[in-house]
């Protein structure tokens, strides 16, 4: 279904900057797009799970909306054909961006594949229910249906309290977490930790602008076309700059070493680590470790539904490590 556009003169044009602002940003997302499926695939042996492949729909979904939005609007000032069904499409690929990215948020949040392995049952209701909220809502507010501004600003309000409470809740963990180890002279672990605090700590800050600019962006949508290209060169090339902070720090990389192995405990009141143990054994007990079913590090549920309240995390001292005199500097293990 296309509509004949009479001249040019139909077109204001205000949006004549648009076709290459959105070709520009079309470019830029679908190579980041690529960078991060590359890497992620590239670097699969290093982290295990499924977060980075989740947050991979983000800029595809992007990239597909800015593609239909420059196609919609150089067809419109060139070919003089303006596609409802193109239009359409780009509606929809903006609510499915604006969802995919608070659903990848609400993850990493709650330490989806960084604090845990699986997410618990309520936590998964949780994110199932604000992102269906959060879609339909988005549905009825760019449908201009009443009452629906009121809906969304409640569940921008809801996710991002939920989010930066999840951050905090995780923050608190990983200082008690590396309060513990430094105590008990496990400095094997300290790394591991220390770097997931970082990466919250990032994440943190970046929510925290990402709540400032949506506030801008809202404040700042009112009906004048003169400087629209210029809200929209506001609005794209923050969400790129936020996204892309994000991306590279939960890339695919090589982390320091047994960063999988300090999984959070699920508990009715409040997270908690695992206790730590550390053991020493004699050569002959060592060398026979690998012909033993022994379990070494924090046991893998065999189902989500598990709730593994006995998990320990079991640190291996190689029994011809050289001892150093200061207890700050690691010995390295053997495994």
């Amino acid at each position: 279904m296309e509509a004949e556009a009479e001249g040019m003169g139909v077109i204001d044009e205000a949006y004549r900057p648009l076709p290459p602002l959105y070709f520009a940003f079309m470019a830029v997302w679908f190579v980041s797009a690529c960078s991060w499926t590359i890497n992620t695939y590239k670097n699969r042996h290093f982290q295990r799970n499924k977060l980075q492949w989740t947050l991979a729909s983000v800029p595809v979904i992007k990239a597909l909306q800015l593609s239909l939005a420059f196609f919609f609007w150089y067809s419109c000032f060139n070919l003089q054909i303006c596609s409802v069904w193109m239009a359409f499409g780009v509606y929809v690929s903006g609510v499915l961006f604006q969802t995919a990215s608070f659903v990848s948020f609400l993850l990493i949040s709650h330490g989806y594949c960084i604090m845990c392995e699986h997410l618990s049952i309520s936590e998964r209701r949780t994110t199932t229910a604000l992102g269906c909220g959060f879609y339909l809502t988005l549905v009825g507010y760019r449908a201009s249906i009443p009452y629906f501004t009121v809906l969304l600003l409640f569940n921008y309000f809801a996710s991002f309290y939920l989010i930066f409470h999840h951050i905090s809740r995780n923050l608190l963990v990983l200082r008690e977490q590396l309060t513990f180890v430094e105590d008990q002279d496990v400095y094997l672990m300290h790394d591991a930790i220390y770097t997931k605090y970082v990466m919250f700590k990032k994440f943190q800050g970046a929510m925290q602008v990402m709540a400032v600019v949506e506030i801008l962006i809202h404040i700042a949508m009112d009906c004048s076309l003169e400087n629209y290209w210029v809200r929209l060169l506001f609005r794209e090339w923050a969400h790129f700059c936020i996204f892309l902070y994000i991306g590279w720090t939960f890339r695919s990389q090589d982390l320091a070493p047994r960063f999988s192995l300090m999984p959070r405990m699920r508990s009715k009141e409040q997270p908690m680590g695992p206790p730590i143990y550390s053991i020493e054994m004699d050569a002959e007990t060592f060398k026979d470790l690998n012909r033993h079913e022994w379990q070494i590090g924090v046991p893998t549920p065999s189902s989500p539904s598990d709730n593994c309240k006995d998990s320990i995390l079991v640190v291996v001292q190689h029994p011809h490590a050289c001892r150093v005199s200061s207890p700050v500097q690691p010995q390295k293990p053997g495994w």
